[in-house]
């Protein structure tokens, strides 16, 4: 893995966390108290951190997308866990291992110890 794959992979995962937490949060603190009480002032700024969260986590994975050369269902995959609520924690896990196969890929063959 060369060093702008690894980057651009390691701020996908950086930004998917937040992205993970942002969606629940604004259906939650948002759509719930705006139906049960008066407080409906949190949903538009909850909505436009998720808006802005979620765009950026897309313009991210379309990156690691051609520099990892990632196979569609793979980044199907990521994207579809980016829509489902907690499902971008799930995502955050794969993208942690996967980052962590490509130093240990990078390092291995920085040594000559395999051909990876």
């Amino acid at each position: 893995m060369d060093i702008k794959t690894a980057s651009a992979l390691h701020r996908l995962r950086l930004i998917s966390l937040p992205e993970a937490l942002s969606f629940p949060a604004l259906l939650i603190f948002g759509s719930l108290l705006m139906r049960v009480s008066d407080i409906d002032f949190l949903m538009p700024p909850l909505g436009a951190l998720h808006g802005i969260l979620f765009t950026i986590y897309v313009i991210f994975l379309v990156d690691v997308w051609v520099k990892a050369k990632w196979p569609l269902k793979r980044v199907g995959l990521f994207f579809l866990l980016a829509v489902v609520p907690f499902g971008g924690l799930y995502g955050e896990k794969l993208l942690k291992r996967y980052e962590a196969d490509g130093v240990i890929a990078a390092r291995a063959r920085a040594e000559g110890k395999v051909n990876a």
